[in-house]
C-alpha cells in the first residue's frame, strides 16, 4: 500500500509541477518584458528632468532682469518721494536697493534727495519693482547678493596670485649698487 501511495503522490507532484512552468513561464516572458518597458521609460523620464532643469535654470537668470515696457516709462513718474516711498514698502535699505538696480548707495541717496534723477534703465528696474510683492524682492535680492558673492570669491581668489608674482618679481631685481659719497 506504501508503494501505491507514494506513487500516487510522485504523479501529482510531476503533475502538478508541470502546470506551474506552463502558467509560469509565459508570466516570465511578461515580466521581462515589462522590465524592457520600466528601464526604456526611466530613461526618457531621466532626459526629460535634465531638460526641465536646464528650462528652469534659463527662466531663473531672464527673471534676474528688472524691466518695464517703454510707455510705462514714460507714462510713470517717480519723483523723490515716491521712490522712497517704494523702497519703504518693500522693506529694504538704499543699499539693498542699489543693489538691484546695480547701483551705489549714494546714486540711491540722490535720487531720493532730488538732486539726480535715475537713467531710463533704473527707472524701467524701479517700475518694474513696483510690480513685485515684498517676498520677490526679497529673494531677487538673495540671487543677487549670492551672485555678488561668487563674483567677490572669484576676485579674492586672484589676489593671492598677484602677490606671487609681484613678489616673483621683487626677487629678480638686481640690487641697486651702492653710492659713492
Amino acid at each position: 500500500m506504501g508503494k501505491v501511495e507514494s506513487t500516487i503522490k510522485g504523479e501529482i507532484m510531476r503533475l502538478a509541477k508541470r502546470e506551474v512552468r506552463g502558467s509560469f513561464f509565459p508570466l516570465r516572458r511578461e515580466v521581462y518584458s515589462l522590465k524592457l518597458k520600466l528601464s526604456s521609460l526611466m530613461k526618457s523620464f531621466t532626459a526629460m528632468e535634465r531638460q526641465a532643469k536646464e528650462v528652469l535654470q534659463e527662466q531663473a537668470k531672464k527673471k534676474f532682469e528688472l524691466q518695464a515696457t517703454p510707455e510705462e516709462v514714460k507714462v510713470s513718474r517717480l519723483t523723490p518721494q515716491r521712490i522712497r516711498l517704494l523702497r519703504n514698502k518693500i522693506g529694504i535699505s538704499q543699499k539693498d536697493l542699489g543693489i538691484l538696480l546695480g547701483v551705489s548707495i549714494g546714486a540711491v541717496g540722490m535720487w531720493e534727495k532730488g538732486k539726480f534723477a535715475p537713467s531710463a534703465p533704473k527707472k524701467a528696474a524701479l517700475i518694474a519693482l513696483r510690480k513685485l510683492g515684498k517676498r520677490e524682492v526679497k529673494k531677487l535680492l538673495a540671487e543677487k547678493k549670492q551672485g555678488l558673492k561668487e563674483k567677490g570669491g572669484k576676485a579674492a581668489a586672484k589676489k593671492p596670485a598677484r602677490k606671487k608674482v609681484v613678489a616673483a618679481r621683487k626677487k629678480n631685481r638686481r640690487p641697486k649698487p651702492a653710492r659713492k659719497r
